[in-house]
């Protein structure tokens, strides 16, 4: 299914611009997790810090991606997949490259919001029989080191849930047919070992979930008013980076009025 590409380019938003304006799927998480951080980025160009790379969590995503690629030349399935009954194959396509690519990705026009919606996805199988036969899987790789078993079921991981989720809004939106379980392929790298050896193990689980997309048009359009006022939204309560430069404007706010004397600065 052929479509249009556009290379990411950084541009903030401008109200009453006829171009499509670039959402990628984890400024509509930021968005979700922050309003206020979320509007200081794309309306005012201040971004939250960056964090360190994950360079062992982009090492383990490669391999997947290689070790999977295998059995899509072969149309056949992973060792993944038969440990778990997933009856399918890895789904090949000519744009998946594309699909994958950061900053690129899958892509779709929300005419209502005049966003150009994108997100890189890890992987996508497809069904080669039962009810869901021929439909799609969105697939994503995690990676981690805990002692104990690896779950979904923490706070912070809804972001992993709506980063699967809206995979699969997006591919909707293309044309296919997506079946509404996706799955994540955990690794979770293994700390009972008697040394390292110059080696890590991992131990893989396969979690299946659920999405639940009908939540994606309204924050799209949430979203859309946001950019479109002047006006700053207040931050959430939880966002440590509000609470940061909350506290840090105050303290020097109170440090200049103490010292007003001495001036403002070295």
């Amino acid at each position: 299914m052929p479509s249009k590409f556009i290379p990411w380019k950084k541009k903030l938003y401008i109200k009453g611009d006829k171009e499509a304006f670039k959402l990628s799927r984890s400024k509509i998480d930021l968005f979700v997790e922050c309003p206020k951080c979320f509007y200081l980025d794309r309306r005012l160009g201040v971004s939250r810090p960056q964090g360190f790379p994950f360079n062992l969590n982009s090492a383990v995503d490669l391999l997947l991606k290689k070790e999977f690629d295998k059995h899509r030349l072969d149309k056949s399935a992973h060792k993944y997949m038969l440990d778990n009954g997933i009856k399918a194959i890895p789904f090949s396509h000519t744009e998946m490259d594309v699909w994958r690519e950061n900053f690129v990705g899958a892509q779709v026009t929300d005419e209502k919001n005049n966003f150009l919606i994108t997100g890189a996805i890890d992987d996508i199988w497809v069904y080669t029989d039962g009810d869901d036969k021929d439909k799609i899987i969105i697939v994503d790789y995690k990676a981690t080191s805990k002692d104990t078993d690896v779950d979904l079921d923490s706070e912070w991981q809804d972001g992993y849930k709506r980063q699967m989720e809206i995979y699969q809004w997006i591919f909707r939106k293309l044309g296919f047919a997506v079946a509404d379980i996706g799955f994540f392929v955990y690794a979770n790298g293994m700390r009972d070992r008697d040394g390292f050896n110059d080696k890590l193990e991992f131990k893989i689980k396969v979690i299946p979930y659920k999405g639940k997309t009908e939540w994606i048009e309204g924050v799209l359009e949430n979203i859309k008013k946001c950019l479109d006022d002047d006006r700053i939204p207040k931050e959430k309560d939880s966002c440590d980076y509000c609470t940061y430069r909350n506290k840090a404007g105050k303290a020097f706010k109170d440090h200049i009025e103490k010292h007003s004397d001495k001036g403002l600065f070295k």
